[in-house]
C-alpha cells in the first residue's frame, strides 16, 4: 500500500483546520491535537503551521508512519486509538476511510478507503473510542461522505455540527465538529 496522497477530502479538512483552529489556540495556546489516520502529514502540517506546539499523530499503516517521522512528528503505528497513550487531547481530527466495500476496489487501495460494508463501520468504532481521549472542552473534526450510511452522533454521546462541505460529482464530504455532550 502507498501513502494515501491528498484529495478533495483532505484539503476539505486542511481549509476547515485553518479557520478553526486559530480561535482554539487562542483560546489555549497549548493546545493538545491528535490525528489519528495521518497518512501523508498534511494535516499536522497544517496544524504546525498554524501555530499547535503540542502535536501527536498515528496511522494504521507503517509507509505513513515513517513518513510523518521524516517530516518531524511524534506518529506511531496504531488502529485507531489501540497504541494511542491514555491522556486526553483537545483536538482529534480524522479523515476515516469512509466509502462503502467494493468488490472492483484493489486491495491495495482498500485500506486507505473503504469504511466497511455500508462505509460507517470505521467511524463508528472510532466515535466510541474517541470519547475516551478527548478533553471535556474538546473539540473532534470528523469527515463523512453520502456515500456512506448516516450516522447517528447523539447516540455516542456528541453534540455535533456542520462545519463544511463539499459537493463532488459522485458524492458529497462533510466536515463535523463534534464535543461531548455535557449532562
Amino acid at each position: 500500500m502507498s501513502i494515501y496522497q491528498p484529495a478533495e477530502d483532505s484539503y476539505l479538512m486542511s481549509r476547515i483546520l485553518k479557520e478553526k483552529l486559530p480561535e482554539l489556540l487562542t483560546k489555549n495556546p497549548n493546545l493538545k491535537f491528535l490525528e489519528i489516520g495521518a497518512g501523508s502529514g498534511i494535516h499536522l502540517e497544517t496544524a504546525k503551521t498554524l501555530g499547535v506546539k503540542n502535536i501527536f499523530s498515528s496511522d494504521i499503516d507503517k509507509k505513513s508512519v515513517n513518513h510523518c517521522i521524516l517530516l518531524g512528528f511524534n506518529c506511531i503505528q496504531s488502529d485507531l486509538f489501540d497504541q494511542i497513550p491514555k491522556e486526553k487531547f483537545s483536538i482529534i481530527i480524522f479523515n476515516p476511510p469512509y466509502l462503502p466495500e467494493d468488490s472492483r476496489e484493489p486491495k491495495d487501495s482498500k485500506l486507505a478507503t473503504t469504511g466497511g460494508k455500508k462505509g460507517n463501520e470505521i467511524i463508528l468504532k472510532f466515535l466510541q473510542q474517541a470519547k475516551n481521549h478527548l478533553e471535556k472542552n474538546g473539540k473532534i473534526f470528523l469527515i463523512t461522505s453520502s456515500l456512506a450510511k448516516e450516522i447517528n452522533f447523539e447516540k455516542f454521546g456528541y453534540q455535533y455540527q456542520e462545519v463544511g462541505c463539499e459537493s463532488l460529482f459522485f458524492e458529497r464530504l462533510c466536515i463535523w465538529e463534534l464535543s461531548l455532550k455535557l449532562t
